[in-house]
């Protein structure tokens, strides 16, 4: 699947294009169901690059305070942005495979099984006990324990505990992440939750809102989860399409849509091929290599630039080539907006 109609449909679901923004957080989170937030700043620039107005104290709100978004590890063992309300059915889906894929990690790590089982239950009776709780708070106490307190042994144990359902994400504290416990943050779900194929399946049709068209392969690249468990619920018919955007839309805008996407973006992450989006001649700008995907601007969703932020909040851009006088323009205005949700 490549071609213009393919880019325009994609850009469109992934609210990068085609005037298409969201009116706050929550929507914009539920249409594309996860942003990419290893980052937790870089994720809240994704969120401004699709919606109007947003600012970072309505980003933190929905956050910490109304507790609709949530910070976890789910697609690609990576850390997302996702609805709360579809957080416990992905721990169910994500969980047990995660921690069996990091088994050697974990041994690695010096980290045996009755160790981790150990290291599990004081991380849980420390942010029962005293949280919310940091990464330097929970390993100084896994360190009487045996958890080699520096290097990546503790992060391992506060993620296996949270991809088991114990704890999780909690506020930040000066910029810095704490660790409180799940059941403690958010309510239990109420009704039955997807397992196995139809958790699948209910993935898949969230995949397809925010990033169709797209096959099985695409899905397998994003998710994370092997294309066969994809190609067994896979709707029937030419590949899904995001509800309301034609697979086989036009080519071309009238007008050009100019954003600024933040590093580690999800859109250049949602496809196994991403031809049509990143040219091949800038490539490396983009995806320099080893795991790196830098900021970047798109005109109508496909990569024509890329930006820096500066300590003073603005964002310095660098064009791939020179656009017309209303990219021109609205490559500043976003560049303005960066800088005001900065701020906000």
């Amino acid at each position: 699947m490549t071609g213009p109609g393919v880019l325009l449909a994609r850009a469109r679901a992934q609210c990068v294009a085609g005037g298409v923004r969201c009116a706050g957080a929550e929507e914009m989170v539920e249409r594309v169901f996860a942003v990419q937030a290893q980052d937790i700043e870089a994720a809240a620039l994704g969120l401004r690059a699709r919606t109007h107005g947003l600012t970072r104290t309505a980003v933190r709100a929905a956050l910490e305070e109304r507790r609709t978004l949530f910070r976890g590890w789910f697609m690609r063992g990576t850390l997302h942005l996702v609805p709360a309300a579809d957080v416990h059915w992905l721990l169910g889906l994500y969980g047990p495979r995660l921690v069996s894929r990091a088994a050697r990690r974990y041994r690695d790590l010096g980290l045996d099984e009755g160790l981790c089982e150990r290291a599990e239950r004081a991380v849980v009776d420390a942010v029962a006990a005293h949280g919310p709780l940091t990464r330097a708070e929970l390993a100084a106490r896994l360190a009487r324990l045996g958890v080699e307190p520096d290097g990546q042994a503790p992060i391992h144990v506060i993620r296996r505990t949270a991809l088991a359902g114990l704890v999780c994400h909690g506020p930040l504290r000066a910029g810095e992440p704490t660790y409180v416990a799940l059941r403690d943050w958010l309510p239990p779900p109420t009704g039955p939750q997807p397992a196995g194929d139809d958790a699948v399946r209910e993935l898949v049709r969230r995949y397809l809102r925010g990033h169709g068209p797209a096959g099985p392969d695409d899905f397998a690249a994003w998710s994370g989860l092997p294309a066969g468990a994809a190609r067994r619920v896979w709707p029937e018919g030419p590949a899904g399409a995001a509800p309301g955007v034609p697979s086989g839309a036009g080519g071309s805008y009238p007008t050009p849509d100019v954003r600024l996407l933040p590093a580690y973006d999800d859109y250049w992450l949602g496809w196994r091929d991403r031809d049509a989006a990143i040219p091949r001649d800038v490539v490396r700008a983009v995806r320099p290599g080893g795991g790196q995907i830098r900021a970047a601007v798109t005109v109508n969703g496909r990569a024509a630039g890329t930006w820096t932020r500066q300590r003073t909040g603005n964002a310095q851009v660098r064009m791939f080539a020179e656009g017309s006088d209303r990219v021109e323009a609205d490559v500043t205005a976003e560049a303005a907006d960066v800088a005001r949700f900065l701020q906000s």
